[in-house]
């Protein structure tokens, strides 16, 4: 039986615009494609390993004509919105008691500020899980094994007794040879409000 729901944040909760981005920074950067030491700062960044004043100064010195705002504008760029009504979905899924919620999610300090700034209901969003897990401030990400090893660890939770629903494929599938179960959420045309009507499919 399942008792405990597992949620990333981006692309289930808040709409992402992830290739849109993605061209913008090439654009911005005057590139084709990221270089080696960018992915890496990125990686370095979303783990907590450095500070967003070292990110910044990293991108700042590698393309000078830039200004600080610009970097991070290029770094918001991939968040779009917020619907209230998938805050008031897992807002019901609180007062309903029926399951342990928990938020599992790669993401940085710039981008949950740039949150917090365009949702007023952040601080409530995060009251309504009884852990709220960001990559920067537990120095793990997803894909990695070891992020899904240490929330089960941290909460007691047997593998079988979780769901866990993300829109990356490589995330779920690893979750997934651990034994939990999982939705690969389309976010093209699946939605998280409508959880309930598919999970005879997913367990």
């Amino acid at each position: 039986m399942i008792t405990t729901l597992i949620f990333d944040f981006g692309d289930v909760f808040i709409n992402l615009d992830k290739q849109g981005a993605m061209q913008n920074a090439l654009k911005l950067f005057e590139l084709d494609t990221f270089d080696d030491d960018m992915v890496e700062t990125n990686i370095q960044y979303e783990i907590g390993k450095i500070s967003t004043d070292e990110f910044l100064s990293f991108y700042l010195s590698k393309f000078p004509k830039l200004n600080r705002q610009e970097v991070i504008d290029a770094w918001n760029y991939i968040i779009k919105d917020f619907p209230k009504y998938r805050f008031n979905f897992i807002k019901s899924l609180f007062n309903d008691k029926q399951y342990r919620l928990i938020l599992l999610s790669n993401t940085n300090d710039m981008h949950i500020d740039f949150i917090k700034q365009n949702a007023g209901f952040y601080i409530d969003f995060k009251m309504c899980f009884d852990q709220f897990y960001l990559s920067q401030e537990i120095h793990l990400r997803k894909p990695n094994k070891d992020i899904f090893e240490f929330v089960l660890e941290e909460n007691n939770l047997k593998p079988y007794e979780c769901l866990f629903i993300d829109d990356t494929k490589e995330n779920t599938v690893t979750a997934n040879t651990m034994g939990i179960y999982t939705w690969n959420i389309d976010e093209t045309k699946e939605d998280i409000i409508n959880l309930f009507e598919i999970k005879n499919k997913l367990f």
